[in-house]
């Protein structure tokens, strides 16, 4: 579990707080599960436990079922917000990292299809694999940010924040008028199209180019 976050390479003193992520918000991802594209965004949260540091190998869980890979721009929190504009949202934020959703997806489907909430299919521990962050100021343009994800040297996931349904700071203004961010909460922004299963022995490497990239491998 994290017990600190990590920005430009220190630890900084910052409690490890809530996850809250944002769903289908790229157009193409919402299509390639069949999901219905969301008129407004998509919001659930996973709890401080699911956070784990990226490098370190992810561990399959016997009976768990199919585990997806979900690459996300994160966005580290680094002051109170609520009700926000989006220049008090961009001054909040800390830092900006890369996050893996991982998601038991054969048990989000059973409790879809019961109509019953899916936090246990999103917020089990370990769901939150999480990169060190860099300082906010390394982005010049909140519109324009690439995310990558590479499984054994393949590009799997590469998308931008430009294909964002709903902007970051936008999002985070949006998530400021219902739940209140604190420093140390880490917003996901969702993922764009090419998620897929994890394997045993599957070498990855997610990374937001010319800024950051974090490696792990998957036992």
């Amino acid at each position: 579990m994290y017990k600190h976050f990590w920005l430009n390479g220190e630890a900084v003193e910052l409690p490890v707080g809530k996850v809250v992520c944002v769903g289908r918000n790229y157009a193409e991802h919402a299509k390639e599960l069949n999901n219905p594209i969301p008129v407004e965004p998509l919001l659930f949260m996973k709890p401080a436990s699911s956070i784990v540091p990226l490098e370190q190998e992810i561990i399959l869980k016997a009976g768990f079922g199919r585990v997806d890979y979900e690459t996300e721009i994160a966005v580290l929190i680094g002051s109170k917000l609520r009700d926000v504009s989006e220049g008090e949202a961009k001054a909040g934020i800390a830092g900006v990292g890369v996050a893996l959703d991982l998601t038991l997806r054969d048990l989000q489907s059973k409790l879809k299809e019961k109509g019953h909430p899916w936090e246990k299919a999103k917020g089990f521990d370990g769901s939150c694999p999480l990169s060190g962050f860099v300082p906010a100021e390394r982005i010049e343009d909140w519109e324009n940010i690439p995310v990558q994800l590479h499984i054994d040297g393949k590009l799997r996931q590469d998308g931008n924040s430009s294909q964002m349904l709903n902007g970051i700071l936008p999002l985070i203004c949006y998530i400021s008028t219902y739940f209140t961010l604190e420093p140390g909460d880490v917003v996901i922004t969702g993922t764009p199209a090419g998620v897929g299963s994890l394997e045993s022995g599957m070498q990855l490497k997610a990374a937001i180019p010319d800024v950051l990239e974090c490696t792990t491998s998957v036992e």
